[in-house]
C-alpha cells in the first residue's frame, strides 16, 4: 500500500510541475498578447497557480504529512485558474493551460482526501 500511494503522490507532482511550467509559458504568452489577457487578474491568478503547483510538488515529493492541506488549495488554485483561461475565448495557449490546469486539480485533489 505505500508503494502504491508513493506512486501515486510522484504522479501528482509530476502533474503539478507540468502544470507549473504551462502556467509561467502562459504568463509570458499573455504579456506578450496584451489586451485581456494581460489583466492584472488573470496574470496575478497564473502566477498564483504556478506558485501553488511548486509548492504542492514539494510537500508532496518530500512525504509531507501535510500534503492534503497543499493540494487541497492547489485543486482550488488550478480551478479557478482553468475558469480564467476559459474565459479568454478560443485560443489554443488558453485551452493548453486551461487543461493543465483542470488535471492537476482532479490529481490533486484526489491526494487532499
Amino acid at each position: 500500500m505505500q508503494h502504491m500511494n508513493q506512486k501515486k503522490m510522484r504522479e501528482c507532482a509530476d502533474t503539478c510541475h507540468e502544470c507549473r511550467a504551462v502556467c509561467l509559458e502562459t504568463v509570458a504568452y499573455c504579456l506578450e498578447k496584451g489586451g485581456k489577457h494581460a489583466q492584472a487578474s488573470h496574470i496575478r491568478l497564473l502566477v498564483d497557480c504556478a506558485e501553488i503547483c511548486a509548492t504542492s510538488a514539494g510537500f508532496l515529493l518530500r512525504g509531507s504529512d501535510l500534503h492534503g492541506r497543499t493540494c487541497a488549495a492547489c485543486a482550488d488554485v488550478c480551478e479557478a485558474c482553468a475558469r480564467s483561461c476559459d474565459a479568454m475565448g478560443d485560443d489554443p495557449q488558453m485551452k493548453r493551460c486551461a487543461e493543465i490546469c483542470r488535471r492537476c486539480a482532479q490529481s490533486c485533489r484526489s491526494m487532499a482526501v
